[in-house]
């Protein structure tokens, strides 16, 4: 999720208890928990904190803790906030609203950190029709941007399915949605300025405000910045002239995907793929501009993204749960086909009228389709119906695993997935479940940390057990999938998302990594807005960002990469071994008695 998040793979199998009507219509939800919780003391406000995803858990399930966090809700309150902290020698993280990121990004070290939340930095500061830009503050979401550039009849051209990410963390991320036109859908390549405040000297008041404009290679640096460098503070954005899109789904056998993948995002502008290996399906989005009087007011409301009744998640949950533990192959297969075939028939959550599903083409504003998150858009309901992740509630808890391959290379890694489905024909239905493997085109870009060639993103959400200990089913074909990604074909990780080893040596695969660890050096050369986790991923700690030690069942957390069978579960039958396809790859396979004992 954004996010996930942008959380664009989650999908509830709501069919499988048939009550997709009542979820359409429900008007209320409990919108989701601040990520942030203090429990103040003395004078103090908001004081000795926690602070966690929306997911309710990091990769290691660790607490972040802080000493305090602030909510300016304006850049001079920003300002004193940093120089306070700078003045400290104190630890900052910047947090969103909902804290969509999986990796431990907004944690500070210890206990004593200082968070910056953005909650109040939510205002649209200027619209120029003339010259199609807008400037918001960092913490502006989605879809208040998408919704306050429409009413001067402009459109940002590209961005994430889920609106309820906010401007700054989809900078902090490289977030984006999916297209090979124009600059590509990376939101942070259309940002033509920004503001960002970083600590200083006690000469310059100990925090400095740098304005970022196209030209200047530090902007390049912090477009997508992990948040080491600084605060934004305000972003502008390059627009557009409002448009409409048509958009129809096509479903076709696999068995011409690894050639056509790399290149139908070249025949359509906004072209994406669902994915479903284990059906030997995928589904195509046929997505084009269109006139703007062409007939139709389309939405997208996507059904994962919906109010849903608590006890349907409670349900659903209970359901997956008990296939696990009693290795039910068949039934995660037969909810994984209702789940998608309830999707095909509901077209995805496209309405023509913005009311109803009648057939394809559905033709709407770029602002109605672009993105959706209505579960974010409701008055408090006492947890009776909830965003599907909310932690509050017994609902969907998972792993995303999201990277980009080059187009170059696409074909081959499909091509290893689909042997891998070949020799474990049911290894892949638990995918079905979250509407299978999104993929989203996105293009080499500028800044120093973004995408590094034409490319397509791979978006895999699976179950994840409440036990760190509890090996899923056919634990070691995601492990291997995972590896081919990383190892083998250099992808590069999503910042926003995916388990530890997703990020094993990606700073290396960065060309101009040197350059935006010479900026970063520049702005904060105390490390005040790092830790040992962004330490870690930007290669500057001795540690690895993946245990190297004897950590029991760190490989089903993502945690390592098996090379023993501590690694795993030996004591429930899963045992460090070398991959199906990829023999360089180490997971963790469940073997059947007679081999154990050999």
């Amino acid at each position: 999720m954004t996010s996930f998040l942008h959380k664009n793979s989650i999908f509830i199998a709501i069919a499988k208890i048939g009550i997709l009507s009542v979820i359409t219509f429900v008007a209320n939800c409990s919108t989701p928990e601040d990520p942030i919780q203090c429990r103040s003391a003395g004078a103090v406000k908001n004081s000795y904190c926690t602070i966690t995803n929306s997911y309710g858990a990091f990769p290691d399930r660790s607490i972040c803790r802080a000493a305090q966090v602030v909510y300016p809700s304006s850049e001079a309150e920003l300002i004193s906030a940093v120089a306070n902290a700078t003045l400290a020698k104190r630890k900052i993280k910047v947090a969103t609203r909902y804290s969509h990121s999986i990796p431990k990004l907004v944690c500070p070290d210890g206990d004593d950190g200082l968070l910056i939340s953005t909650k109040y930095l939510n205002r649209t500061l200027n619209i120029n029709p003339s010259a199609m830009t807008i400037t918001v503050e960092s913490g502006v979401t989605l879809r208040q941007l998408i919704n306050d550039a429409a009413k001067t009849k402009l459109a940002l051209p590209y961005s994430p399915y889920w609106w309820g990410l906010t401007v700054g963390g989809m900078l902090g991320t490289g977030a984006h949605g999916s297209s090979l036109w124009g600059l590509g859908s990376q939101v942070h390549d259309y940002v033509i300025q920004l503001r960002i405040i970083s600590p200083a000297t006690a000469e310059e008041g100990y925090a400095k405000v740098r304005t970022l404009e196209t030209g200047n290679p530090e902007l390049d640096a912090a477009k997508v910045s992990l948040g080491v460098l600084g605060v934004i503070s305000q972003v502008t954005l390059k627009l557009q002239p409002m448009f409409k899109r048509s958009i129809t789904y096509i479903t076709k056998n696999d068995s011409d995907f690894g050639d056509e993948a790399a290149s139908f995002g070249r025949l359509h502008e906004f072209a994406d793929f669902m994915w479903y290996p284990s059906q030997k399906l995928v589904v195509y989005r046929i997505d084009d501009r269109v006139s703007s009087n062409a007939s139709g007011n389309g939405l997208n409301d996507f059904p994962g993204f919906r109010s849903t009744p608590s006890i349907v998640l409670a349900t659903l949950r209970t359901s997956e749960e008990t296939q696990e533990s009693l290795g039910d192959l068949d039934g995660k297969c037969i909810n994984g086909k209702l789940t998608t075939s309830t999707l095909r028939t509901m077209g995805y959550g496209l309405k023509n009228d913005g009311i109803l599903f009648t057939g394809y083409p559905v033709i709407g504003f770029q602002n109605r389709i672009q993105a959706s998150g209505t579960c974010l858009d409701s008055l408090e309901d006492a947890r009776i119906t909830a965003c599907p992740w909310d932690s509050r509630v017994r609902g969907l808890f998972f792993y995303q695993t999201t990277f980009s391959i080059g187009l170059s290379k696409v074909k081959k890694f499909i091509q290893d997935i689909q042997k891998l489905a070949a020799l474990e024909p049911k290894s892949m239905c638990g995918l079905d479940l979250y509407n299978g493997i999104l993929m989203r085109y996105v293009t080499a870009s500028s800044a120093y940390l973004g995408k590094q060639e034409d490319a397509l993103d791979f978006d895999i959400t699976y179950y994840r057990s409440k036990d760190p200990l509890a090996p899923r089913l056919y634990e070691d074909i995601l492990e291997e999938i995972e590896q081919i990604a990383v190892f083998k074909y250099n992808a590069l990780p999503h910042w926003g998302k995916n388990r530890n080893v997703a990020f094993q040596g990606a700073i290396n695969k960065y060309k101009k990594a040197t350059e935006f660890l010479k900026i970063k050096q520049m702005y904060d050369p105390l490390g005040l807005f790092s830790s040992n986790w962004t330490d870690q991923i930007l290669g500057l700690s001795s540690r690895s960002v993946v245990m190297m030690n004897d950590e029991e069942g760190c490989a089903l957390e993502g945690l390592c990469v098996c090379s023993q069978d501590i690694h795993c579960a030996p004591n429930k039958g899963y045992f460090c071994r070398p991959g199906k396809v990829y023999e360089e790859a180490r997971v963790c396979a469940k073997l059947i008695k007679k081999s154990m004992t050999s």
